[in-house]
């Protein structure tokens, strides 16, 4: 097989993995919200899931997110602001309505998940500190409860 094609296959695996774990988190959340009531917040979020992150499989994402590519900073800000589960598309982690936040928490479990990560860490100190939220805050409680549900204890 060509090195191309390779390069190719190996970045759509994955985008495609990555996709199918938030998709499940999406799903287990949504379904969770619903049986708490929530029906709209939890139909709208499996929704988000089916296209979560499908602009990776196009354009310049797809030529230049991986590896040490020199226009990855450019790559990640397009990303950024064509996906609203990301704070940045916002203009601040406050703005996002809630269904963004609980995709938003779907992504960053998958994400620790791949890396090997400590989600709970991530989002007390690395992501408090980027995104400027702290305990207390309407976005940190619905981050917290969100989380709780995923991993069906509190946070």
């Amino acid at each position: 097989m060509k090195k191309d094609k390779k390069i190719a296959i190996d970045k759509i695996e994955l985008i495609f993995n990555h996709i199918k774990m938030v998709q499940k988190y999406c799903y287990s959340l949504g379904i969770k919200l619903i049986e708490e009531g929530d029906i709209e917040l939890g139909r709208n979020l499996i929704s988000n899931g089916q296209i979560h992150d499908n602009s990776k499989l196009k354009g310049i994402e797809f030529e230049h997110l991986f590896y040490d590519d020199p226009l990855l900073p450019e790559v990640i800000k397009h990303h950024q602001s064509v996906n609203p589960h990301h704070p940045e598309y916002w203009g601040s982690i406050h703005d996002m309505p809630k269904v963004y936040v609980a995709e938003m928490v779907c992504d960053w479990l998958a994400r620790s998940n791949e890396f090997g990560m400590s989600i709970t860490e991530w989002i007390e100190v690395t992501a408090a500190k980027k995104f400027g939220y702290k305990k207390g805050d309407k976005v940190y409680e619905y981050i917290k409860k969100y989380l709780g549900m995923l991993l069906n204890k509190s946070f």
